[in-house]
């Protein structure tokens, strides 16, 4: 198709519109994907992004999470200083501007193990709507061990490139032994009296992770602390190989062009769970392969064969060593110090762990009775994945329509026609 007066070909024209876009750029125009589509939610994720962080970097490192959240009002109305600290192990100096500055940087992504954060967005997009809505860096101080000064970096993101920007650096004296602060202004409304509130985020957070002390700080000066109720960490989640049932065509070319074994039953036994020497030579048998192929040489066909292979093997099921309970016990002494209210009975259950499409899951639940709460007040649901709260989407969880189809008047509670939330 040609047009203007040298018939010069559209495509040609358009051809020089089309350039590469950065993820930063993308989320600079989709802050809703992010989480940050209303000024309510927005310090919502803020705040939780920077937890999950503080938490994540105290139990990779065996220390007793103290974290400290921080919302004060700025000059401006409408905007608000956040300030998370924690006594985590520190970032190093070379690495602190990428894992503040850069949009899908991170350690965890790759992980088959329980984790909070694993898309390696997180707290680098708390820093972009930061910079997109107030135009200020964000200031981190890290500090990774007592005998050496903690280094302050100011930064902000070039969306262009996804790169860090560092605007201002300097190294100053902190009292704490180690541990990350990262500090930034934000535009977005505080409320406290609601469901999908930082407070409720963070009481919720404390009974999830009941080795973690939190203080919380809010505008107005209010102090609250959510004491820890366990004297030692959790159980430590070990990462786990990817395991056959759980894996689609892509991924395998993505491994076999990656592989380092020569020959292609090293390479099953190498880069899978559950995989011994006799199962491997089962799974190229039926693939109608040689175990001593080389990975590279195999084409789409031979290996859309072998990945219909191992759905046709019995495998056993994936070690669940990658998980990290709460526990009975504790999820309840959690739920009686801080679900805010006097509860008089409280149980839970921690169920066996099992298996879907390859991934271990295991499902831990509670319940609990307060008297004071009001006859005609809805139940309070409480929703967790890899502990962290789910203050949204409640209607499109599972767990909420496994409730409301319970008859509950059978245990006293009012509930129109038997169904719904009581």
């Amino acid at each position: 198709m040609y047009f203007g007066d040298g018939l010069k070909p559209i495509a040609e024209e358009l051809a020089k519109k089309q350039r590469e876009i950065s993820v930063a750029e993308f989320f600079e125009k989709n802050k809703h994907i992010l989480g940050f589509d209303s000024s309510t939610r927005a310090i919502l994720t803020a705040v939780k992004e920077a937890v999950d962080n503080a938490l994540d970097a105290c139990e990779e490192a065996h220390v007793m999470p103290e974290v400290f959240v921080e919302i004060a009002q700025a000059e401006k109305k409408g905007v608000y200083t956040l300030r998370v600290e924690d006594n985590g192990p520190g970032i190093v100096k070379q690495q602190l501007p990428n894992v503040f500055g850069r949009l899908l940087y991170g350690s965890r992504f790759h992980a088959i193990r329980q984790s909070r954060g694993q898309q390696g967005i997180g707290i680098s997009a708390a820093v972009l709507y930061s910079q997109l809505t107030t135009g200020k860096p964000t200031k981190v101080v890290s500090k990774i061990a007592d005998d050496r000064p903690a280094h302050v970096c100011h930064l902000m993101i070039n969306t262009r490139q996804n790169m860090p920007e560092i605007v201002e650096e300097d190294i100053t004296h902190w009292d704490k032994p180690h541990g990350t602060s990262v500090e930034f202004e934000i535009i977005g409304k505080y409320l406290r009296d609601s469901k999908q509130s930082v407070y409720e985020y963070l009481k919720n957070t404390a009974i999830v992770n009941p080795h973690a002390r939190m203080v919380f700080k809010e505008p107005d000066g209010t102090i609250t602390t959510f004491e820890r109720v366990a004297e030692a960490m959790p159980k430590p989640c070990t990462e786990i190989l990817p395991h056959p049932h759980g894996v689609e065509i892509g991924t395998v070319m993505k491994m076999l062009a990656n592989a380092k074994a020569r020959k292609l039953g090293a390479f099953l036994q190498t880069s899978f769970c559950r995989m011994s020497q006799r199962t491997a030579d089962e799974m190229c048998l039926k693939a109608g392969l040689s175990p001593n192929t080389k990975p590279e040489e195999l084409s789409v066909e031979q290996i859309t064969a072998l990945v219909n292979a191992f759905k046709n093997v019995k495998l056993m099921a994936p070690p669940t060593d990658c998980l990290s309970p709460i526990g009975e016990i504790l999820l309840k002494r959690a739920l009686k110090r801080n679900a805010g209210q006097e509860i008089e009975f409280a149980a839970s259950v921690t169920r066996a762990p099992s298996v879907y499409s390859g991934n271990p899951f295991l499902v831990e639940a509670a319940i609990a009775y307060c008297p004071s709460m009001p006859k005609d007040q809805q139940i309070s649901i409480m929703r967790f994945a890899n502990r962290v709260p789910l203050l949204y989407q409640q209607g499109a969880c599972l767990m909420t329509h496994g409730i409301e189809s319970v008859d509950w008047r059978r245990y006293g509670l009012e509930q129109r026609g038997g169904k719904g939330i009581p």
